[in-house]
């Protein structure tokens, strides 16, 4: 990390767990780039993380938060104090090709139109597999329903190169992402009510209705321990992934967009909550319950929400949803069966 003023200025939301952030911190260290400093934002650990920070990592920038903000408040509160030109938000449960950096850079410094960009995030523990969280470039359906190239729902796909080509994405993943710093306040931030999980899609949307694109670069390569902060069948995880994909649809869509679409999604929610319960998988049925409530008593944040993805848009909803899959994923996945990306679009419709 040079001493001149950084061109980039990488994120990491802490809570908790020095071994993992210690592995992440000295990948990071092992970077390969002009310019660069390491903003590490923590989230009140109770284990001691502050301290070693302090004791072992002196050069890094430390935030000591009062609470645990989540992702969105942590890279919040982290771009505030941030030098670079560009943001990257990082989550502390990676590692990083030593080029990493540089190909992130490269491909949205040599582009205007280019607000976010992410790499390709393979699976920690299985390098030849993409990851859950982003794999090699984020998209979604009509409904908000995430996916991407390499991962849809469950189901991750062997790294065979078939994603090997930089593109357009519809979002890019909060486990590693750049951003323009001025585009990133300009657009809103992280919305805090997200708290986790989708954040970044929500505000890769409002980038996009605000004119510009997502990209991924695959030659950029993470490597992601995936629901280490939150396990992936907890009752909090499923809560967050219900609730924020709601928030986003009836919060991000035109009024029209939003009431049409926004009663099929609620259809679909109950049809998942039929589901759980023959599975008797309660964290999943107590999600989707406290998220239909949450949804339900909170009409004056969706109405805030609405008001200010308004002020910022200046692209309309029939071009937005060019870059989104028009055909529901699930029907798509769970029911006519096609488990990889190719599988569906190899007959594309977007």
């Amino acid at each position: 990390m040079a001493n001149k003023k950084p061109i980039v200025s990488i994120i990491i939301p802490h809570w908790n767990g020095i071994e993992i952030l210690s592995e992440c911190i000295d990948s990071i260290n092992s970077t390969k780039f002009e310019s660069f400093e390491l903003i590490i934002v923590d989230n009140a650990s109770s284990d001691g993380s502050q301290s070693w920070l302090r004791n072992n990592h002196p050069k890094v920038r430390l935030i000591e938060n009062d609470a645990n903000y989540g992702y969105a408040g942590g890279c919040n509160r982290g771009a505030e104090i941030a030098s670079g030109e560009y943001l990257v938000f990082l989550n502390n449960d990676t590692i990083q090709d030593d080029n990493w950096l540089n190909h992130l850079y490269n491909r949205i410094d040599g582009n205007q139109n280019i607000a976010a960009v992410q790499p390709k995030i393979l699976n920690y523990f299985d390098k030849e597999i993409f990851d859950y969280a982003g794999g090699c470039g984020g998209q979604m359906d009509i409904l908000c329903y995430p996916f991407a190239r390499g991962r849809l729902f469950l189901e991750q796909e062997k790294d065979n190169g078939q994603y090997d080509d930089p593109a357009l994405c519809f979002w890019a993943s909060g486990t590693s992402m750049m951003v323009r710093k001025d585009l990133f306040f300009l657009a809103g931030r992280f919305d805090e009510d997200f708290f986790a999980h989708m954040e970044e899609i929500d505000l890769c949307w409002r980038l996009q209705a605000m004119g510009y694109q997502i990209w991924v670069e695959p030659k950029s390569i993470v490597f992601h321990k995936n629901a280490v902060s939150l396990p992936m069948h907890s009752h909090q995880k499923y809560y967050l992934n219900h609730r924020n994909s709601l928030l986003m649809l009836l919060g991000n869509y035109s009024l029209f967009f939003s009431s049409y679409l926004g009663i099929i999604r609620i259809m679909l929610e109950f049809v998942a909550l039929i589901y759980a319960i023959t599975k008797l998988d309660i964290n999943h049925v107590t999600g989707i319950i406290r998220a239909l409530f949450w949804v339900l008593t909170h009409p004056l944040s969706i109405i805030k929400k609405r008001l200010q993805f308004k002020k910022i848009r200046r692209i309309k909803d029939g071009s937005i949803i060019k870059n989104l899959c028009t055909s529901p994923i699930v029907i798509s996945h769970y029911i006519l069966g096609k488990k990889t990306y190719l599988e569906i679009f190899s007959n594309a419709d977007r």
